[in-house]
């Protein structure tokens, strides 16, 4: 339902009671804002009563006021514009501590990926990793440091990693001319989704590739393409993305498919020190006494 809540909210204006009708008329003008208030906050604003605005969620057909919260940021999240979420954001954290609130926030987007990552899917993901030929990885934007990251991992345990980094939609398909069903294609995104890495996703399931994408929920356009989905939650916090929940859950990825080849990342990683140590790649630390 969260992509047809204000026109459900429109066709039901008239069954309103006065009060509900406070509340429909302000979540339409105020999308952005009402779908961050509390249930008590988006009372007060349009001085209702906190039961009045949990009956006009079950009116709805939700089951609770949470629920369609949920669905009116999954509505905005893919929308707002970087001054949308400015303003958000400060009306979200007011006069609280902010390094606080960023904190706690990442903190809970954590456990909440814990909690409802679906473990098939990630050692699914895990296994045709494995089994690839080449592994292409993608994230655009915000999401470019998640892909260095895997990338920079991944090329220390594969044989084979292209790390697509370009501001070119031609290149895009360029790096990706040559794939095909042996091979495995992670894209990266988050709101505001990369239009490029979903068109890079449908390209690469049309040549049969198998696509692996870590995006933050069912409704994302990545998901739509992929063979397997890793959800992560994510946030806004104000003009910047809040991507710490999709970074654990990369590290994770990374560790698992490390185990998965213990002998010849401790192999690797064996070479890997005596060149570090030949030139110098590390400071030397003297410990003290």
């Amino acid at each position: 339902m969260s992509r047809d809540i204000l026109t459900a909210i429109q066709n039901r204006m008239p069954t309103f009671s006065k009060g509900q009708k406070l509340i429909a008329h302000f979540i339409l003008d105020s999308y952005d804002k009402a779908a961050f208030m509390t249930a008590s906050r988006l009372g007060k604003t349009v001085n209702v009563s906190e039961s009045t605005v949990v009956r006009f969620a079950a009116e709805l057909g939700y089951d609770g006021y949470p629920s369609m919260q949920k669905a009116l940021q999954e509505m905005i999240r893919s929308k707002l514009t970087s001054i949308q979420r400015i303003e958000v954001a400060n009306d979200r954290i007011g006069d609280q501590d902010i390094l606080s609130t960023v904190m706690q926030s990442d903190i809970e987007k954590i456990r909440l990926t814990l909690e409802e990552t679906d473990r098939g899917g990630f050692h699914r993901a895990v296994d045709a990793l494995l089994s690839a030929r080449r592994i292409y990885v993608m994230g655009a934007r915000s999401a470019a440091a998640l892909a260095d990251f895997l990338g920079f991992y991944f090329n220390l345990i594969f044989d084979d990693v292209v790390l697509i980094r370009t501001t070119s939609v031609s290149e895009t398909f360029e790096h990706l001319l040559r794939v095909s069903c042996e091979d495995v294609v992670i894209g990266i995104s988050f709101p505001r989704y990369s239009s490029r890495t979903v068109q890079a996703l449908r390209f690469a399931r049309d040549r049969g590739a198998n696509v692996v994408a870590i995006t933050d929920s069912e409704t994302s356009p990545l998901t739509e393409t992929a063979t397997v989905a890793l959800l992560a939650k994510s946030d806004m916090a104000s003009f910047v993305d809040s991507l710490v929940a999709p970074l654990s859950l990369i590290n994770a990825l990374i560790v698992a498919v490390g185990r998965r080849k213990n002998a010849d990342v401790a192999q690797t990683f064996s070479t890997l020190e005596k060149i570090w140590s030949a030139y110098g790649v590390y400071e030397q630390v003297e410990e003290e006494n």
